[in-house]
């Protein structure tokens, strides 16, 4: 069912007070909470919900906790611990009184991510960027030109190996045999037992002969084991399951794809991980998802952030983000500067400036040339102080919503800096902080918040 609605005036406790009373009306998150649209996310992401069932937890609280997870880095464990710690964290999510309860398990919020989606999750970052509007964080004129580059986001795996993954996937199909009472001929337990640590020690000594041979004895195990299987089914006539069926068809597709194959397989739990090359010295391939980030060419706030699952050519990514830019925004970009990776992609309505273009560039976007690069330390933050580095939501839905909720976290965490500066540039933000709570709230007690 959709989510429950909040009360707007409490009842107020005679033995509890609450936590307008406690916190301070200054603090950056207090002023960042009402500052985001919560009645329009609540609006919004209601037709995620179905009309039957029970009520879904409340829109702001669930929101609120995806903003903090991401803006910290926490898991889903910790923003819970933190919250039933931190009064600030409970008012940015719409409680009255401090609570002494955890307010949710935290798998409630694998499933909301799993109901938001893709296309949820682009209205959290859409009312960031609604957010640095209002602050006049960013500037209606700074959409007109945007920065566009890709980077990896890595998957949760191990480096991918041949012989762990014939011993990994020898390891499943005798799971599969135990589940179907399928009695073996041999499982090759002991000699894999074995034979796997003098893998990594033949391969340390450059004994490349011996390695070779190793590796090859335990693909010839995992063959001998799925050819088993498929025999006993077929004579048996068992009937196997989806995910049964799933673990022999990557037992296949492992034994029969070589070192030119492509479309590999590098990781039985992860099938649609990726081997990206970005041309680093210190990393040379990376196994995840590519992402592409834009921000403005001025402030550098992410105003457009989406993962393309099979390592698509960088110019052929272009006009999708800019898509998608545009659809977050509400106003086309009119310049694009992008690097050389992106030569040749054909989006002809918008200007495209490449790096080291020197004919077709208008004179009065010279100067802006050389903010290209302004978007190489966003993804490093991105990646140091956000979610970006490593991926550990599952598949490829995954990917998409990691990548959105990182840029929602960088974009708070600029937000919350421009207001901590409140007390250096006081007269101007005073001014513009009294503006939006007198069109907010429309009442002149507003002036008690800054008292």
């Amino acid at each position: 069912m959709k989510p429950r609605q909040t009360k707007t005036i409490p009842q107020k406790d005679l033995f509890q007070p609450q936590l307008v009373d406690i916190i301070n009306p200054n603090h950056p998150l207090v002023r960042l909470a009402k500052i985001i649209d919560w009645k329009q996310l609540d609006s919004t992401l209601s037709t995620h919900f179905s009309s039957v069932g029970a009520a879904a937890l409340p829109t702001r609280l669930m929101a609120g906790l995806l903003y903090l997870q991401h803006l910290h880095n926490l898991s889903d464990e910790m923003v819970l611990e933190q919250w039933l710690e931190s009064p600030y964290y409970q008012y940015f999510c719409g409680e009255t009184f401090f609570q002494h309860d955890f307010p949710c398990h935290p798998t409630s919020l694998v499933k909301w991510r799993k109901r938001l989606g893709e296309e949820g999750c682009e209205w959290l970052l859409t009312q960031t960027i609604q957010a640095g509007l209002k602050l006049k964080v960013i500037k209606p004129a700074s959409l007109k030109r945007v920065v566009i580059d890709t980077t990896v986001q890595e998957k949760n795996i191990t480096f991918p190996t041949d012989a762990k993954l014939y011993n990994k996937a020898r390891q499943q199909l005798t799971q599969v045999a135990k589940e179907q009472n399928i009695t073996l001929r041999q499982t090759y337990d002991k000699a894999c037992h074995e034979l796997m640590p003098k893998i990594g020690r033949y391969g340390h000594a450059k004994q490349y002969k011996r390695m070779r041979k190793a590796i090859k004895q335990v693909k010839g195990f995992l063959g001998r084991v799925m050819r088993d299987i498929d025999r006993q089914v077929k004579q048996q006539g068992l009937t196997l399951t989806q995910k049964q069926e799933d673990t022999l068809n990557q037992a296949y597709r492992l034994l029969k794809q070589t070192r030119q194959s492509k479309n590999k397989l590098y990781s039985l739990h992860e099938p649609n991980v990726d081997c990206i090359s970005k041309g680093k010295a210190h990393k040379r391939y990376e196994f995840g998802v590519k992402a592409s980030i834009a921000v403005t060419a001025k402030e550098s706030f992410i105003v457009g952030a989406r993962s393309y699952p099979g390592n698509p050519y960088d110019g052929h990514t272009l006009k999708d983000q800019l898509q998608q830019v545009e659809t977050l925004t509400g106003k086309k970009p009119e310049t694009c500067f992008v690097d050389r990776g992106y030569k040749g992609s054909g989006v002809e309505d918008i200007k495209v400036l490449v790096a080291g273009q020197k004919r077709g560039v208008p004179k009065k976007e010279k100067p802006w040339m050389g903010r290209r690069n302004s978007v190489e330390p966003i993804i490093g933050h991105l990646k140091s102080d956000g979610k970006l580095r490593r991926c550990f939501l599952k598949g490829v839905l995954g990917d998409a919503i990691n990548v959105i909720l990182s840029a929602c976290g960088q974009n708070l965490r600029k937000l919350l800096k421009w207001l901590y500066c409140a007390p250096y540039f006081g007269p101007f933000l005073r001014r513009l902080w009294l503006k939006i709570i007198f069109q907010q709230e429309g009442s002149k007690n507003s002036m008690a918040l800054l008292a």
